[in-house]
């Protein structure tokens, strides 16, 4: 079973700081406090898994907009 990023912290707690952790980083707007607070708490494959995902819906957002202009 896998704990908490922090003691009494639920998964989805730990969900949301990743997603706004990464969604941070894609706008660079992290500070370097808070960048190494996350990298502490934070497990590596989560923020890969959030960030493939957010890039992939970034993508497919382009792809719609585009396809709005154009049609």
């Amino acid at each position: 079973m896998t704990e908490p990023a922090e003691p009494g912290a639920s998964p989805n707690q730990s969900l949301i700081k990743t997603v706004v952790a990464v969604a941070a980083s894609f706008f660079g707007v992290r500070g370097s406090k808070a960048h190494e607070a996350d990298m502490a708490q934070l497990k590596p494959v989560h923020v890969i898994a959030v960030g493939l995902a957010m890039a992939a819906l970034f993508v497919l957002s382009l792809v719609l907009v585009v396809r709005l202009v154009v049609a």
